[in-house]
């Protein structure tokens, strides 16, 4: 399966349009982990399953979501509700509650990928305002799954893969 992650694109509709237009029919799912700034109406999320952000205000949006599928169960949150700023502590006890094998996380706006527990818990960063050790690079992230492992794949706004940041995960 592969799955297309981006996060904190602050009121930037068009870098989500960009970026549904070009992975439209290439991923098993978009996922959108919050302070998009958008209405909860918006026809974007005909395309993303999209979580509240602590700037997104509207009561409509939910602020977690758990999809399942043959092969993962992934889990999304924005984070803040998790001190994710903190540590992956609270995050990771909730992700276990709900039988993820992938938790979906923003709010940092710093890129993360790592796999505690048999659960990947990846952070795409900003696609409008990075933060920390890679905050000059714009981000979202592409997971590809299969039996034996996990590929984690971060791209910038113009859908170039940044080398640096790929990662490969045993299962």
């Amino acid at each position: 399966m592969k799955y297309l992650v981006v996060s904190d694109n602050h009121g930037d509709r068009d870098i989500l349009v960009n970026i549904a237009t070009f992975w439209q029919d290439k991923v098993d799912g978009m996922f959108h982990c919050g302070d998009s700034e958008l209405e909860p109406t918006d026809e974007l999320w005909q395309k993303y399953v999209v979580v509240k952000g602590n700037c997104d205000y509207h009561p409509r949006f939910e602020t977690e979501s758990v999809i399942s599928n043959q092969e993962n169960t992934i889990y999304m949150t924005h984070g803040h509700l998790f001190n994710v700023n903190m540590g992956l502590t609270s995050l990771s006890l909730s992700a276990r509650d709900k039988d993820a094998t992938i938790c979906l996380y923003g709010h940092t706006h710093k890129l993360a990928a790592e796999v505690v527990q048999g659960i990947l818990f990846l952070n795409p960063g900003s696609i409008s305002q990075p933060r920390g050790k890679y905050s000059h690079l714009k981000t979202y992230a592409i997971i590809e799954t299969r039996a034996e492992q996990i590929e984690v794949t971060y791209y910038n706004r113009d859908h170039q893969v940044i080398d640096e940041l790929s990662f490969v995960f045993s299962r």
